[in-house]
């Protein structure tokens, strides 16, 4: 019997644990995108999607050719604008024939981050759209799906967040303010959204991972390295966060919701490992 999504060129066309539902998903801008990732994997699990992303992106990046060649239906939306969010609700349920069943809200930025304007000395319009663009916008998506009643009962919606959240990063900035909204949000609007429709809310707490977002942040390449080495079990890659994902939107995960789930290798409980401690060693010895 093969293992279910243990490998990622074998068994994870084999699972079919998505089969027969319905996603919309956010944020994919190109093929490094996670969002494009995840994406993938649903499709590969057998679950039909619609993708999203602002008309500005859809522009600069890469989406509508990979939509095209997988026969993926795009409708354009701002994740920040209400009208546009109910408009893209009921373009998607036309779309796929029905009520949603998962998703994915992977759709972060920070102007202070891109201008390289420090913590200390932050702009406080780009702040607040920040905090808009990077975490309100998943209020105003699950605000707008419980009014219209999108989300299928039982459905399931996960967000994208980071460890900065909850420890102090230098040089995330801004970004990590809104993360720890964006936690909140799932916290409290799990608790509404279950209560309701029992449609679960969970964010995942993604290992630093090589995508064009996480470019906005000047040290990502150095971080990258030292989250890979200190981490028992590896950084977790684009691929890694899909198939926790799709376990999410699953039937398998019934009863987990309201949760921070950190997909990091062990990275957000470890301290210290063996090797970086020799390397220390050897640099105060030399």
């Amino acid at each position: 019997m093969p293992r279910i999504c243990s490998d990622h060129t074998m068994t994870v066309q084999k699972c079919n644990i998505l089969q027969g539902k319905k996603g919309l998903i956010f944020g994919a801008l190109d093929e490094r995108s996670l969002a494009w990732h995840v994406a993938k994997r649903c499709m590969e699990c057998g679950a039909d999607i619609v993708l999203t992303n602002t008309p500005q992106a859809l522009q600069l990046g890469t989406l509508p050719n990979l939509a095209q060649q997988a026969g993926v239906p795009i409708v354009p939306c701002d994740a920040t604008d209400i009208n546009d969010i109910r408009h893209l609700l009921t373009q998607a349920q036309t779309l796929l024939g029905g009520s949603i069943d998962f998703v994915l809200h992977s759709v972060a930025q920070s102007l202070n981050l891109r201008r390289h304007r420090t913590y200390e000395k932050v702009n406080y319009d780009y702040f607040l759209k920040t905090l808009d663009i990077s975490a309100l916008s998943l209020h105003k998506i699950l605000q707008a799906a419980l009014d219209m009643n999108a989300i299928s009962q039982g459905g399931s919606v996960v967000t994208l967040t980071y460890l900065a959240s909850e420890r102090y990063l230098y040089g995330y900035n801004d970004m990590a303010d809104a993360k720890a909204m964006l936690e909140s949000i799932v916290r409290q609007m799990g608790a509404i959204y279950g209560t309701a429709h029992g449609v679960r809310v969970n964010a995942i707490s993604q290992s630093a991972t090589n995508t064009k977002a996480g470019t906005q942040w000047d040290e990502q390449a150095c971080f990258s390295r030292y989250v890979n080495d200190l981490s028992p079990l590896g950084a977790a890659d684009a691929d890694d966060c899909a198939d926790l994902c799709v376990t999410l939107f699953s039937d398998f995960t019934r009863k987990v919701t309201m949760q921070t789930i950190y997909n990091d290798g062990g990275f957000a409980h470890t301290m210290l490992t063996g090797q970086l401690m020799s390397e220390f060693r050897n640099t105060i010895d030399n």
